[in-house]
């Protein structure tokens, strides 16, 4: 697997193109590009959180969180579910944050957010700090398992800190990858952590607030 998708600015042409796939019982017509994770679909492990992925009862205004979005199908989905919520996306990479952009636009979801990871991070912060809301109330992810063990620990532990006393954050994770180790070690930061479904060789993992 190529790692180019972690950068910034991808080291790969742009070659945007459209393709259509099914979630959340509807078919959704989106723009893809290489350079970002996934340039050929939905993958495997996007497709069992969306598949397995509890739905919240959330207040109006509450805010849901997608961080690696990519291209943006876990972004799509929860502004989809949550019409009324705030929705915040965010990536490291610039293509993939302009994709998600314009696919959420496209197809007329107007209740969402996206931005490069660290801008986004920041503006939460100040926002909880000056009591504009409590946090994250749901994280969906398919997060970035391939960037290595310390910057892995590094985001989630920033994220996962993010989250309001109530917010809940559902990710999926390859077994072999490290799932169980993954969630025996987000348990022992202070944020309690259970496998709620499996399928395809992929774990859910819901994490909860301290």
């Amino acid at each position: 697997m190529n790692s180019h998708y972690f950068s910034t600015v991808p080291d790969v042409s742009s070659a945007p193109h459209s393709l259509t796939y099914s979630a959340f019982d509807r078919e959704w017509t989106v723009t893809v590009d290489s350079g970002v994770f996934s340039p050929s679909g939905l993958d495997k492990g996007t497709a069992v959180l969306l598949h397995k992925v509890p739905i919240s009862d959330l207040e109006p205004g509450s805010v849901v969180a997608d961080i690696g979005c990519g291209w943006g199908p876990i972004t799509l989905a929860l502004a989809d579910t949550y019409p009324d919520a705030r929705v915040v996306a965010c990536d490291v990479n610039e293509r993939a944050v302009a994709l998600a952009s314009k696919n959420c636009s496209d197809l007329g979801f107007s209740n969402v957010q996206v931005g490069l990871a660290d801008d986004v991070v920041a503006q939460l912060r100040d926002e909880i700090s000056r009591g504009v809301h409590s946090g994250i109330d749901v994280l969906w992810s398919n997060p970035p398992i391939r960037i290595g063990k310390d910057e892995l620990h590094k985001l989630l532990l920033t994220w996962l800190g993010l989250l309001s006393p109530s917010g809940h954050a559902y990710m999926v994770v390859q077994k072999n990858l490290g799932a169980d180790s993954l969630a025996k070690w987000i348990d022992a930061q202070g944020f309690p952590t259970e496998k709620i479904g499996s399928a395809k060789g992929f774990r859910i993992l819901h994490v909860r607030k301290r």
